[in-house]
């Protein structure tokens, strides 16, 4: 079948080709000898070619190369023919020979070298090339040489529909709000085909809606979705499926289709008011609940979400408007109900208010729904609660004079109880606000008495804290700050305000101020200080010196006559009585001392001693004074010279008519055995010297003074001679004038009071008959084998 469509095409096409080939000369100019391409094509695409030609002039060749078609998917039992070359030098002896190459030469196209017939020999899709670009060359049969150069030309795959619409994006998501009017564009959804878009119908595309319908609509050219309903409610239905079908062939029948599908979500405008889920709320409060409290929630319900839904909340009406405010919780989208001011159960037992929940976010094309708010009624009880006292003052002011009397009252402080119960109150002054303790408070009336002077010039303010308690109820407990001012009064005279000491020259002239003085008073008037200054009374009319008041409070003391001589008199005293303006006035009198000076002639003092006068012989007082301390040195060093050599002469341990090489105690004891530790008094053993005194060390000095041990008691019978030593050592250890550590500690201690007596034969009965030593076997094995051994001897003298 494909070789007889070819052939076909061939003898359809032959006629029109010979005709091209005997055009005139001036249409067509080129040598018989080029070769001629025999192809599927159309007369129009010839002529326009053979114009081109033309128009280019090119008289080279005589020929043109045209494109070659053929069909994709096109699967035969054979190859199918797609073209033929042919030349004008082929006169049929088949000396010459067709040559083809380029793209899919030999693999999908196969020229017939003797013929020049092109068949594809393999099954060609378009999607995957659209076109080939082979070459072809005619060459001599048998030395292969060109008989003409080659030339290129084009095979095109004819497109077949064999390709359906398909969504690549899919499936598709779109928004679009609630409420939208008729025709509001959703999205637009895009198939692609595969097949060729110029040839025939195979991809154009048409778009329909297999379900959605009649909600949505599309467009079949452009595919744009539009809603096909006005005012669709989120509320009552948020997500709508779109089946979309895209179909070629313009939509006709036999065209192949493609399907995806759209979710198309309402997005939330505010057409919905927020309601409040009840009319009336109930909650209730103690009285003693701490400020900013939540007393309770109210919640207006909104069928709209995010911000559309968003609602404050605002108290418009009730008679807690003041004690109470609502505050908005964006997470929660509820309002709280808090404490702004403090209850009082016994003043109102219960509050209404009218609370109010209005949209935040309001679009204006929905307006005319009505108001987008809701109001409901909210009531609070206050419940009884036992609160601590209450202070008819939230602080105190108190002022008492400095010389106020001791037990005297400062003020009161008043207190009750809120209750209905009224407990009584007891005050007390918290004891670290006042260590002190200047002031004590009547438990019962809170009157504040003073309980130590005061001193306003050592303290003008005195802090305390009051508490009052309840006394059925102790735990219930109220404090409150009291400050007490110190009020002041005349009680410091004025004096001095420093030590002055004048200097006076002795050239110094008539009327000089030698000096200028001010005053200083403790106590704090409140105009201020003011200062009278006199002399005594029996120095009123002094031949040396007068004094002058000053307007700033100070006074300036004068010199009456010149030619004072220091050798005659070297100081003067002048006491000036000060006066305060207090009621009463204070005074005192305070004593300037004035030193007479040699001065130069511009006035600066030189030298203020009396050295001629006192002095005679010539010498300097700072002369005596360098004698003096030479004589006190050369005695230091004598005194000094002296203890060191007493020192060195005298021994350690201060003893009398007893040499300390022969320090030897005799005593006449035997002990009690060798298991006898207790038997002897150690108080024998200690030095005689030492027994009832200390005796003390010449070659060191102790630091501190210890009282001298006593002298050593006897040690009774029971004592463990470790222990004793032990006793003694930490003694020693801890005695700071004791011998060093490396001297040697002597105790003599062995022992005594042994039961059995003394061994010695000095003592033995004068009798051998008296003699039984059976007595020997209960002090132990060596005594035992003791008594054996007299007792045989006293049996072998028997015999």
């Amino acid at each position: 079948m494909p070789e007889r469509l070819a052939e076909m095409l061939l003898d359809l096409w032959t006629p029109l080709i010979i005709l091209w080939i005997t055009l005139p000369p001036c249409i067509y100019m080129a040598p018989m000898n080029q070769s001629q391409v025999l192809m599927g094509g159309s007369p129009l695409e010839l002529n326009r070619l053979t114009e081109e030609q033309r128009i280019l002039n090119r008289s080279k060749r005589g020929w043109v190369w045209n494109q070659m078609f053929v069909l994709e998917e096109f699967s035969g039992p054979e190859p199918i023919l797609v073209g033929r070359l042919h030349t004008d030098l082929d006169p049929g002896s088949k000396k010459i020979k067709y040559i083809l190459s380029g793209d899919g030469a030999g693999t999908i196209f196969q020229i017939n070298d003797i013929t020049g017939d092109i068949h594809a020999i393999k099954r060609l899709d378009r999607e995957e090339k659209a076109e080939y670009t082979l070459t072809a060359q005619a060459v001599d049969w048998e030395t292969n040489k060109p008989l003409e150069p080659p030339s290129e030309f084009i095979i095109k795959v004819q497109d077949i529909n064999d390709n359906a619409p398909e969504f690549l994006n899919g499936p598709y998501h779109a928004t679009v709000p609630e409420m939208s009017i008729l025709g509001t564009s959703v999205t637009n959804v895009t198939a692609t085909d595969a097949d060729d878009p110029v040839y025939g119908n195979s991809a154009k595309l048409v778009y329909s809606i297999l379900e959605g319908q009649p909600y949505f609509s599309i467009e079949p050219e452009t595919a744009i979705i539009k809603t096909a309903l006005p005012n669709m409610d989120r509320e009552a239905k948020e997500e709508y499926l779109v089946v979309i079908q895209a179909k070629d062939m313009g939509g006709h029948s036999g065209g192949l289709s493609g399907t995806t599908t759209l979710t198309v979500t309402l997005t939330d405008v505010n057409d919905n008011p927020p309601k409040f889920a009840q009319s009336l709320y109930h909650f209730s409060v103690p009285e003693d609940v701490v400020l900013g409290t939540a007393i309770g929630r109210v919640k207006a319900n909104d069928q709209d979400i995010g911000e559309n839904a968003q609602s404050s909340y605002d108290i418009i009406d009730g008679d807690g408007t003041a004690l109470f405010e609502i505050t908005s919780d964006a997470q929660a989208q509820d309002g709280i109900i808090r404490l702004r001011k403090p209850l009082d159960f016994e003043t109102k037992k219960s509050y209404t208010l009218k609370v109010e929940a209005a949209n935040v976010h309001i679009d204006p094309r929905f307006s005319g729904r009505g108001p987008f708010k809701d109001t409901a009624t909210v009531k609070i009880v206050v419940e009884d609660a036992d609160e601590p006292p209450v202070f008819s003052s939230p602080t105190y002011l108190l002022e008492v004079h400095e010389n106020a009397a001791l037990n005297s009252v400062i003020g009161q402080v008043t207190a009750r109880d809120p209750d209905i119960t009224a407990s009584p109150i007891r005050f007390s002054i918290d004891r670290h606000t006042d260590l002190e303790r200047q002031f004590n408070i009547n438990a019962d009336d809170g009157k504040i008495t003073l309980a130590t002077p005061l001193d306003r010039e050592l303290s003008v303010w005195h802090n305390i804290t009051i508490i009052a308690t309840e006394i059925r109820n102790h735990s219930q407990i109220s404090r409150v700050p009291v400050a007490i001012k110190v009020l002041d009064v005349n009680d410091n005279a004025p004096e001095f305000a420093s030590e002055y000491e004048a200097f006076l020259c002795e050239n110094g002239k008539p009327g000089q101020v030698i000096q200028t003085v001010s005053a200083m008073d403790k106590d704090d008037p409140k105009n201020g200080h003011y200062f009278l200054y006199s002399l005594l009374p029996e120095m009123v009319n002094n031949p040396n010196f007068t004094i002058k008041k000053n307007e700033d409070n100070s006074l300036s003391i004068l010199a009456k006559h010149n030619g004072f001589n220091r050798q005659k008199q070297e100081v003067y005293l002048l006491p000036i009585i000060i006066s305060d303006s207090g009621n009463p006035p204070l005074s005192s009198t305070s004593t300037l001392t004035i030193r007479v000076c040699g001065c130069s002639s511009d006035g600066v003092v030189q030298s203020c001693n009396v050295e001629a006068y006192v002095l005679p012989i010539g010498l300097s007082m700072g002369a005596l004074i360098a004698i003096l301390a030479c004589i006190i040195l050369l005695l230091v060093i004598v005194v000094l010279f002296v203890t060191l050599r007493r020192h060195k002469n005298e021994p350690l341990i201060i003893k009398d008519d007893e040499d300390v090489r022969e320090n030897i105690i005799r005593y006449d004891d035997e002990g009690g055995g060798e298991e006898d530790t207790e038997a002897f008094d150690i108080a024998t053993l200690q030095n005689p010297d030492g027994i009832n005194g200390f005796l003390p060390r010449k070659d060191i000095k102790p630091d501190l003074q210890f009282m001298p041990r006593q002298g050593l008691a006897p040690v009774p019978n029971g004592v463990d001679v470790d222990e004793f030593i032990n006793v003694r050592l930490h003694e020693a250890d801890n005695d700071p004038t004791a011998p060093p550590y490396d001297s040697i500690q002597i105790y003599g201690y062995e022992g005594r009071g042994s039961v059995a007596g003394s061994l010695s034969s000095l003592e033995s009965t004068t009798s051998d008959s008296d003699q039984n030593f059976d007595y020997l076997s209960d002090w132990g094995p060596r005594f035992k084998r003791l008594g054996e051994l007299y007792s045989v001897g006293e049996s072998d003298k028997e015999t």
